[in-house]
């Protein structure tokens, strides 16, 4: 098979971040329709995140935050999300680039994505291109285990941008859901 040049991987998951940019962009203006709901994983020291340095203690690679009954003020750009949350009920709001996503998973319909990051340095680049040759690092759709469970799984409205913070996020470590080796 013949070198990719094109780099077919790379736009694929750049056509997928726009699937989730799309469904955030959707939620900020007119709120979560009916069930669904978002769980968001995101590397907490890639470029442009920003985050507490108390959540990047607690979660020094990677975080989950879940976007359903208790977020505030979501606002979606081209290249980010912004969005406010309570950890250990001190409010927080957290910025995150497209480019930092992990994961992106709604558990109401079981629709996820798996996203595997583009490194900035070309040496690297060339260094994993044979790993990403194919697009099987995008991963359609993804499940929790059943250990992981959200606080609140009533079927109550769904409450967006508001403008008074809500306590009791929730914070989902990645690696419960990955494949082990």
């Amino acid at each position: 098979m013949g070198e990719d040049l094109i780099r077919y991987d790379l736009m694929v998951q750049d056509a997928l971040r726009g699937v989730v940019r799309k469904v955030l962009l959707d939620a900020a203006e007119k709120g979560l329709p009916g069930e669904h709901h978002f769980f968001v994983s995101f590397r907490t020291k890639a470029p442009g995140v920003k985050v507490s340095s108390r959540l990047v203690e607690r979660h020094p690679e990677e975080m989950t935050i879940v976007l359903q009954h208790q977020f505030w003020d979501l606002n979606v750009t081209t290249t980010h999300l912004e969005v406010g949350l309570s950890f250990g009920g001190i409010p927080e709001k957290l910025v995150i680039p497209f480019e930092a996503i992990t994961s992106f998973w709604d558990p109401s319909v079981d629709f996820g994505l798996k996203f595997e990051l583009a490194t900035a340095d070309a040496a690297d680049n060339d260094a994993t291109n044979e790993a990403t040759q194919s697009i099987e690092n995008v991963e359609p759709v993804m499940k929790l285990p059943a250990s992981v469970e959200t606080k609140d799984n009533s079927a109550e409205p769904i409450a967006t941008n508001t403008s008074e913070p809500q306590s009791g996020a929730e914070i989902v470590s990645l690696s419960a859901f990955r494949k082990k080796p």
